[in-house]
């Protein structure tokens, strides 16, 4: 078999671009769209909830296209990109938040209550909080992800998002042991932590460890429930010439090593962005079992 292209992990051979000109051929008059969706459905090609992976597929078929492999018919629409015309989060949404500072020890203000919000009311309130308090401000996560507002009787203490993970991380994989070909079939079981906010306000010790525990007991559970799979691993970057950390070794996460500082698009080997501490977490003792399971 002769690879043709390697897609997001995805080895795509001489013999799929064949297939794929076949599909061209036999459908004239669809679209990108819909060559994508009937690709999709050809290959099996879903996310763990059941839907098609459209974007990702239709981002193969473009990159072949740029390489001269196939041709695809002419664009009909461009539409808006709203991740790259997204708005920031508007602070007014703020106004009403009390900032009164809370001194108090933990046991004084349980229970705490964790709220999903994505989808709610209160999606609005969790990413103007973030924009307005969070050092690295609000960024629309892609792909699968949750966001939980933390209060104490409706007053909110924390926020605290989880993502998609990056598709590659050395540290991370010498961490867990697994193949390129584990990773790719069970990256989608690991958890990130793009975003953890205590409110500038909030002066209770230990709280942030302690949202940390209760998050991940919850986390299988609720990444179930949202995509119909469970997760394994969490993770997070910690920027160290701002951070050590603290809140996420108290609470038995584990250095696993440094980012290369060169993201997931750069050209070249060459540092462009700050080096972080990678720090991860088990949500079970099996999980390099189950994450190379084929």
């Amino acid at each position: 078999m002769s690879v043709a292209v390697t897609y997001r992990g995805r080895v795509v051979s001489s013999e799929d671009v064949a297939f794929i000109r076949r599909l061209i051929a036999a459908h004239p008059g669809s679209s990108r769209r819909a060559l994508s969706q009937e690709l999709c459905r050809a290959w099996g090609w879903r996310q763990p909830n059941g839907a098609l992976c459209d974007m990702v597929c239709r981002g193969l078929l473009l990159a072949l296209e740029r390489a001269g492999r196939i041709e695809l018919p002419p664009q009909r629409l461009r539409p808006a990109n709203p991740l790259a015309e997204r708005k920031k989060p508007s602070v007014t949404r703020l106004d009403d938040v009390d900032r009164t500072p809370l001194h108090a020890k933990l046991q004084e203000i349980r229970p705490l209550e964790f709220r999903s919000v994505r989808r709610t009311p209160d999606e609005a309130l969790f990413n103007a909080l973030i924009e307005a308090h969070h050092y690295l401000g609000y960024t629309q996560p892609v792909g699968a992800h949750l966001k939980y507002l933390v209060t104490v009787l409706g007053r909110p203490v924390a926020c605290v998002a989880w993502s998609s993970p990056p598709f590659q991380l050395g540290c991370r994989d010498r961490f867990i042991g697994w193949s390129a070909e584990a990773r790719q079939r069970n990256l989608h079981r690991i958890a990130y932590n793009p975003r953890f906010l205590i409110l500038p306000w909030i002066f209770v010790p230990h709280l942030a460890s302690h949202i940390l525990g209760r998050m991940t007991r919850m986390l299988p559970g609720e990444w179930e429930r949202a995509y119909g799979h469970p997760v394994y691993f969490v993770e997070t970057f910690v920027d160290p010439e701002r951070f050590r950390g603290t809140c996420y070794r108290a609470a038995n996460w584990q250095v696993l090593g440094r980012t290369s500082g060169r993201g997931k698009d750069a050209p070249t080997k060459c540092r462009t962005r700050p080096i972080k501490a990678v720090l991860g977490y088990p949500l079970t003792r099996r999980f390099r079992e189950l994450l190379a399971k084929g």
